[in-house]
């Protein structure tokens, strides 16, 4: 087509085509499927309209190169607006066949995005305010590769689109507090500012001055509104020269072009009805069938997701034409396996620790085992929700991040737990780096939502979670983690490890930097324990369980421990050896590794003898690996204020407690 064609056919499509294009792409999915949100997506298609066409830089043929803005749609309710965008903008699995199958099984289009599963969705969103708290961990990835890069490799923009559920999540503010701080200025918010949520109008329950709350948090604000196109732009490109975050509070008419639905919750989460999708057709003087889209409408955006095309082959030659000194680490960062000298490192602090036997806190473990592989393993990212000097976190060798100083590699990320989960997950999510956080064990709660979709997304990022159990002592019951074990392994695809020394501390890290598909906790102790593994090679931990006192005489039980238990275990086995009962010790350091082990190799571990388990936790899922014969050493109830060998004692979980329950268990069987 020749210039002067083109321009003619741009004249006929105006910008009002284009958004209409995705307002009925949402409408028809939801109608079809007599499920989802249309009112999001009808209200904001002016917005992303004005993004997609006009600023944001991708390419659909290659949805992952490293150099793309990013688009975070946080209201994830409103899914149909992407999946319209997607489709329009020419991405090959977005086939109006997929849109038709919108929420339906093994289709492209599920109810909310899901990253990993829908190419071009940069994250998966749902529970709100996820989204704009992802969103800064990419714009902190961004300017931290920058800082170490520069902007040959690494230049782009993340952009979210956040409603008024995104932002009463108390997330938000942890959010946009730390952007601010940082001063990502690569940072820039699309607030759907239509003040309507599920119940009704938004004064029902809000009365926030959001753009006071942003700007308070150092952000730059302004409203407009999100129906002009021309306001949309202006303040786009007034936010992309900022030196802070920015915040678009952009009003809108949810449900927009809907004569007798657009401003109310009824368009919000329920589809039009066909008598209503008639007179919209009609108000907005779109006459087309279902699913049709005119030839020059969806010409011109696929024109527009042609074009990121030459910036994408662009930064491919810059990319060639950097120096070997700049281009291998950059490449090296973006790669997701683990250089050789990290194995080395890995092998020598192991040996180390097994010749040496400390006596040692896995906590403390786990701070030289940073120390050592923060040496080699440049993309190591570290942080604490402001325990740094509790979790022990901060390597020798890591300097801190700030706004000035982006070039560092440990993150204060103030008391905000949560948010720093969500951070975490979208500096794993943009590349570059492999992130760590670290905060009490009790405070999982806080951060348990973005644990959960770290999950859903199979994305590494390492949670190191001290003062594990009651043996943290004195700070008390608000602090003891009882619960917390077994509610972690309750999800799906999240890797909970407790090591019982610093030989498992060791290959604990190892197997939570090798699960590429898999976030990990680390739970780790306050109190030291002794070293009880040998110089073995092998990591046990990867196995789940292994035994580490197999009786020459064969088993009369089997005692299975974990954590800072594992050593009241091996006192048991010895108290019961003097009595002339042979007991096995398992250690078992993450059930869920364990559980991916053959039956051959889980029946040999466990054995066919009655079990004792020992946690200083509530019992949670332990019966499955205990059996029916099986007895449970652990808390029943909240922890207390008190030492920890204080602890221990009142609550029952000693060497004689346990040999009592071995010899309970026993006498039960025969």
């Amino acid at each position: 087509m020749t210039a002067l064609a083109s321009i003619a056919r741009r004249a006929e499509v105006g910008h009002a085509e284009m958004a209409n294009a995705i307002r009925f792409l949402a409408i028809d999915a939801v109608e079809q499927a007599k499920s989802g949100h249309p009112g999001m997506p009808m209200g904001m298609a002016d917005v992303a309209t004005v993004l997609f066409s006009r600023f944001l830089k991708f390419d659909p043929t290659d949805p992952s190169w490293p150099d793309r803005d990013r688009f975070v749609l946080s209201a994830g309710h409103g899914s149909m607006l992407l999946y319209a965008l997607l489709y329009l903008t020419g991405y090959e699995a977005m086939t109006i066949d997929q849109l038709k199958a919108f929420r339906q099984w093994g289709s492209k289009t599920p109810g909310h995005p899901e990253y990993g599963h829908t190419p071009g969705v940069e994250t998966t969103t749902g529970p709100l305010g996820q989204g704009i708290g992802t969103a800064v961990g990419m714009a902190l990835a961004e300017r931290l590769m920058n800082a170490r890069f520069g902007d040959d490799l690494v230049d782009h923009f993340t952009y979210v689109i956040a409603g008024d559920g995104c932002l009463m999540e108390g997330i938000s503010q942890e959010a946009i507090s730390l952007a601010g701080h940082l001063r990502l200025n690569r940072l820039i918010v699309l607030f759907d500012d239509n003040r309507i949520s599920i119940d009704g109008a938004t004064s029902l329950s809000c009365s926030d001055d959001q753009t006071a709350r942003f700007e308070a948090s150092g952000w730059d604000v302004c409203r407009i509104d999100g129906h002009d196109p021309q306001a949309i732009a202006a303040a786009i490109k007034q936010a992309r020269a900022n030196d802070r975050p920015s915040l678009i509070a952009c009003r809108t008419l949810i449900g927009f072009g809907a004569p007798n639905r657009q401003g109310s919750e009824k368009v919000h989460g329920a589809p039009l009805g066909t008598e209503e999708v008639g007179k919209t057709r009609a108000a907005l003087d779109w006459p087309y069938p279902p699913f049709e889209i005119p030839d020059m409408v969806l010409a011109d955006w696929r024109e527009i997701g042609a074009r990121g095309r030459d910036a994408r082959r662009a930064w491919l030659e810059r990319s060639r034409q950097a120096s070997n000194g700049t281009r291998s680490p950059f490449h090296d960062a973006l790669n997701r396996k683990l250089p050789c000298a990290y194995a080395e490192a890995m092998t020598a602090l192991k040996a180390r620790f097994a010749t040496e036997r400390p006596k040692l806190a896995t906590r403390q473990a786990s701070q030289q085992v940073i120390d050592v592989i923060a040496e080699a393993l440049p993309n190591l990212l570290g942080g604490s929700a402001d325990l740094t000097h509790s979790n022990l976190t901060l390597a020798k060798m890591q300097a801190p991040v700030r706004p000035d100083q982006l070039d560092g590699s440990y993150i204060h990320y103030g008391i905000r737990e949560h948010g720093m989960a969500a951070a975490m997950n979208g500096i794993a999510l943009h590349g570059g780096f492999i992130p760590y956080g670290g905060t009490f064990l009790s405070f999982a709660d806080y951060s348990r939502p973005a644990i959960r979709l770290a999950a859903l997304m199979g994305i590494r990022v390492v949670h190191v979670m001290t003062h594990d159990s009651i043996g943290l002592g004195e700070d008390g019951p608000t602090h003891q983690p009882v619960e917390h074990l077994a509610a972690l392994r309750a999800i799906p695809n999240l890797l909970v490890f407790r090591p019982a020394d610093s030989v498992e501390t060791a290959e604990a890290w190892d197997c939570a930097l090798r699960a590429e598909s898999s976030p990990s906790i680390l739970c780790l102790s306050r109190q030291a324990l002794p070293t009880f593994r040998d110089g073995a090679t092998d990591n046990q931990v990867a196995r789940g369980a292994y035994v580490v006192v197999e009786p020459a005489l064969g088993r009369d039980v089997t005692l299975i421990a974990t954590g800072s238990e594992v050593a009241i275990a091996l006192e048991a086995a010895k108290l019961l050896a003097e009595a002339g009962v042979q007991a096995a010790v398992v250690s078992a350091p993450c059930f869920d590794l364990f559980r991916q082990q053959p039956r051959d190799y889980r029946a040999t571990v466990l054995g066919s003898v009655p079990r004792v388990g020992v946690e200083a936790a509530v019992e949670g899922d332990w019966a499955r690996w205990l059996g029916e014969r099986g007895e449970f050493v652990g808390m029943t109830g909240f922890g207390a204020s008190a030492p920890a060998d204080v602890l221990y004692r009142e609550f029952g979980i000693t060497p004689a407690a346990v040999a009592a329950a071995a010899t309970r268990v026993i006498q039960r069987s025969m």
